[in-house]
């Protein structure tokens, strides 16, 4: 059968821990106080999940005002679910005065995924074979259940500079996407019994492990606004170590840089933004460590390569290795700004170019040339208070290995 999607999903992105304390509200902005809410539904259609339905709900408290549109701490809550038994919880807490001079971000989260995508290991060295994917999805799916808890905390240097630091705990389950009909031999148990390309995934592996991880790094801030900038630069070097005696099935080092830059073309209104990342580890990881984006600060890990948070246009976890870089290339334009219901609304539309690849392979070496796997797209944005944003975006990729079909 045809695989089929049909996504209405409202997407909120929120602000990341990132400093940038000494934020002042717009000319024209009406200053907030007190709590301002920001609930959204979720609804999509996905063939092997079934209909997700959910909603999610921002919590911000300005207090007295002073710091708008820096909130003095804000909740983000998400409860999203299958009808084939998929599902997802979210709980963030992120708190400028419950630490006095510390930024304090506490995440909790559950994601089962039953139909988990999986396109194998190092890029283009998979293969993605479009009439298997076109006729049946199941082969390209696996199973993964994820309860994960995180502390970070993030302080002021001096001026632009500071230091964050964070524990992370992961424990994973893993097994086999089961179908309707039946179980299938899937892209995963091969990987797990033959191999594809000399990668092979090991038995202890196979089934999931435990991470448990110290996270420390710096990080330079010189952005006019968190959530929506038009100007500074966002920069960030972090380590993260998980030795054995955390309690940790297979210890790694892993790094991770990014660098960020908001330019203004006209004003506030034309901003031309790009971020360049770069992360991976020392040694090769347990493989359910890979598809990770590493987030030290507001929010939670979630998966990459590919999506809406990482390479917009590429499918979810197409890019797998063992160091992977990308990049984003934006031009946004605020088109206009006014006020509704006593809220600073600003409305923006934007186009962009994503592109992302493996730097080096999980598992030994390509036997298919890398390169940048690119997409191109855009999107629209609906802006209030300067904090909450929900974005809508759609991206082309370049090669048909990168798409569904």
């Amino acid at each position: 059968m045809l695989k089929k999607r049909f996504l209405l999903v409202f997407v909120a992105l929120l602000s990341v821990c990132s400093g940038a304390f000494a934020q002042e509200a717009a000319s024209g902005d009406i200053v907030k106080k007190g709590i301002s809410l920001g609930p959204l539904p979720v609804v999509a259609f996905d063939q092997d999940k079934g209909f997700q339905y959910g909603a999610l709900l921002n919590i911000y408290n300005f207090g007295d005002g002073a710091t708008y549109p820096v909130p003095k701490s804000q909740w983000y809550l998400e409860a999203s679910f299958f009808t084939k038994g998929s599902k997802l919880f979210v709980v963030n807490f992120d708190s400028r005065t419950l630490i006095p001079g510390v930024r304090v971000c506490l995440s909790a989260t559950y994601t089962d995924d039953k139909a988990l995508d999986f396109y194998g290991f190092n890029g283009y060295d998979s293969h993605v074979d479009h009439t298997v994917l076109a006729s049946t999805s199941a082969y390209y799916r696996m199973s993964r259940a994820v309860p994960y808890f995180k502390a970070d905390f993030t302080g002021n240097i001096t001026r632009n500079l500071y230091w964050k630091a964070g524990y992370h705990f992961k424990y994973f389950k893993i097994g086999e996407f089961v179908p309707d009909d039946g179980p299938i031999n899937s892209l995963f148990s091969l990987y797990k019994t033959a191999g594809v390309n000399g990668v092979v995934i090991p038995e202890d592996e196979a089934d999931g492990g435990i991470s448990s991880s110290l996270r420390a790094g710096l990080m330079y801030d010189s952005r006019n606004f968190e959530a929506a900038p038009s100007r500074g630069i966002w920069a960030e070097a972090n380590l993260e170590y998980a030795p054995s005696w955390l309690g940790t099935s297979k210890e790694y080092l892993k790094y991770y840089v990014a660098f960020r830059n908001y330019l203004p073309i006209v004003g506030d209104k034309l901003v031309f933004a790009y971020r360049l990342n770069a992360q991976g580890f020392l040694k090769d990881p347990a493989f359910y460590m890979l598809p990770f984006e590493t987030i030290l600060g507001y929010g939670y890990d979630r998966d990459g390569f590919g999506g809406y948070r990482t390479i917009r246009g590429i499918m979810r976890n197409r890019i797998q290795g063992r160091s992977v870089c990308y990049y984003n290339s934006e031009l946004r334009y605020r088109f206009i700004d006014f006020h509704l219901f006593n809220q600073n609304i600003g409305l923006a539309v934007s186009g962009f170019c994503d592109g992302g690849r493996v730097l080096v392979p999980y598992g030994g070496v390509n036997f298919t040339e890398e390169n940048f796997h690119i997409a191109a797209g855009g999107g629209f944005r609906f802006i209030m208070n300067r904090n909450f944003i929900v974005a809508v975006e759609y991206g082309v990729p370049f090669n048909e290995q990168d798409r569904l079909p």
